[in-house]
């Protein structure tokens, strides 16, 4: 496959590729061109020469685009599943044609969020001095916005950052995932087939460190809106801030999931087990379970027995449900966390075996809250460590204590429990008696606290981090002339 720069099909200026690796069989699937500084400044060149022309457009006409593109996706969502099952080691039907759902979803909607997106008119006479003036603001596009997707959801993630972005005349400048870039390449394709104007949305693939710091380096950059780690956000961070550009960040997480003693067991193991979904390689998957010592045993047993049910292997077939992390790199870096872990004194009661890029569902006891996975280490794949508590107090104190505040759940039957838990936890958003992994494309999503980043991009906000406001006056507007 090839980059898309300017609405062309287009290999890197010096011919150099990178492999796509299929993480199921380890073979090679397809290659991608690896970008070149020449290629990334061609790239924002067109963006931005396209943008003003795009923006110039009614909106009814960029959501009509849109909106097309979205039934192309419909339309195709069954081919584009099994692209994004192979590049990414998704579960087919479960979990890639599910993902290529949403991003229709998405498009539609922020095509309807752009329709209705209004300034405001300031009451008249409030202000001593301005009596006679007719004060308004209006919404404009930022420009051009770097987007920087994550290889876990790359065209659900994708579609959060670019649908609005588009529908509110800015244009885009894509980096896709290392690992599986190839849906989104052809998600780009698409875009032009549905009549979007060539430029409008370019999609580079290559090296993040090459691509991602030059484009974040652009002065002509108004955003850059990115999903990852917190290293990389910082670092992005300290570059965006030479140019005082802005930045929307959802970073890392290592989110709580609180069972209290009274709580729903069948529930609280429906929803443990759920976190296998994507291999666990999800910002807001729950990552410690922080469980009342009277349930704790009790949780390990059933939560183990529901694991050894899951089919895992190639996510082609259909009756597999948990397929490999994203490569073997992802799957040794997950071994060597719970190598550590239990270094420090923890013991693993199930699981805890590599093969190649697939990581065995592992469940580990004897977690203490100063281990480093019970705070600040982020585990992105299929570890449930097991800490246990006896009082509320103890588990906010045990949910509270790290860098991170993304998202959270908890367990209880007690209504008053619940909802002083969940003023007290420090994150972005709380489920309660569910787990926090879930992404409502409604719903305010990501930000949180402390070192999980800055972005509430949904359908409800989202609007807000790709538009500016422009107030526009019409002095002595209501002034009696003679």
């Amino acid at each position: 496959m090839k980059m898309i720069i300017n609405g062309k099909k287009t290999d890197s200026s010096d011919g150099k590729t990178q492999n796509i690796i299929n993480p199921a069989t380890l073979q090679v699937i397809d290659t991608v061109p690896s970008a070149t500084a020449e290629d990334i400044t061609r790239a924002v060149d067109g963006a931005v020469k396209a943008q003003e022309a795009w923006a110039a457009l009614p909106v009814r006409e960029r959501c009509n685009v849109l909106r097309k593109f979205a039934d192309l996706v419909m339309e195709r969502r069954l081919e584009l599943g099994e692209i994004l099952a192979k590049e990414a080691g998704k579960p087919y039907m479960k979990e890639a044609v599910w993902e290529l759902d949403s991003v229709a979803y998405v498009y539609r909607g922020a095509c309807d969020v752009a329709l209705h997106y209004y300034g405001s008119t300031m009451p008249i006479g409030t202000e001593p001095g301005y009596d006679d003036d007719l004060q308004v603001t209006v919404h404009e596009p930022l420009g051009t916005l770097a987007c920087i997707i994550p290889y876990n959801f790359p065209p659900a993630i994708w579609a959060f950052k670019t649908a609005a972005a588009l529908a509110a005349g800015n244009s885009v400048v894509v980096k896709a995932p290392s690992y599986d870039p190839m849906t989104l390449l052809v998600l780009h394709e698409m875009l032009h087939e549905a009549g979007l104007p060539a430029g409008v949305a370019q999609c580079l693939t290559g090296k993040g460190a090459l691509v991602g710091d030059l484009l974040v380096d652009d002065e002509r950059i108004a955003c850059v809106n990115f999903t990852g780690s917190t290293e990389a956000g910082l670092s992005i961070a300290r570059t965006a801030a030479k140019h005082l550009t802005d930045y929307k960040f959802e970073l890392g997480g290592n989110d709580p999931f609180i069972v209290f003693s009274d709580a729903d067991m069948d529930l609280v193991i429906k929803e443990a087990e759920d976190q296998a979904r994507n291999n666990r390689q999800c910002c807001t998957g729950s990552k410690r379970f922080i469980i009342h010592n009277s349930l704790k045993d009790e949780f390990v047993e059933r939560l183990s027995a529901e694991l050894d049910k899951l089919v895992i292997g190639n996510p082609m077939d259909s009756k597999v449900n948990m397929g490999p992390m994203i490569g073997e790199r992802a799957a040794k870096t997950v071994e060597d966390q719970v190598n550590h872990t239990v270094s420090q004194g923890a013991r693993i009661a199930r699981g805890g075996k590599r093969n190649g890029a697939f990581y065995d569902p592992t469940i580990l006891v004897d977690v203490t809250p100063d281990m480093d996975i019970a705070r600040n280490m982020e585990v992105f794949g299929p570890v449930w460590p097991v800490i246990g508590f006896d009082t509320v107090d103890e588990a906010v104190e045990i949910a509270n204590n790290s860098i991170y505040g993304l998202g959270g759940g908890l367990f209880s039957r007690d209504i008053y429990t619940c909802l002083q838990t969940a003023k007290r936890l420090k994150t972005g958003h709380i489920a309660i008696n569910a787990s926090g992994n879930f992404r409502a494309a409604e719903l305010p999503f990501g930000g949180g606290r402390k070192m999980s980043g800055n972005s509430r991009e949904s359908l409800s906000r989202v609007m807000d981090e790709v538009t500016q406001l422009k107030s526009i006056v019409f002095r002595y507007a209501f002034n009696e002339r003679q």
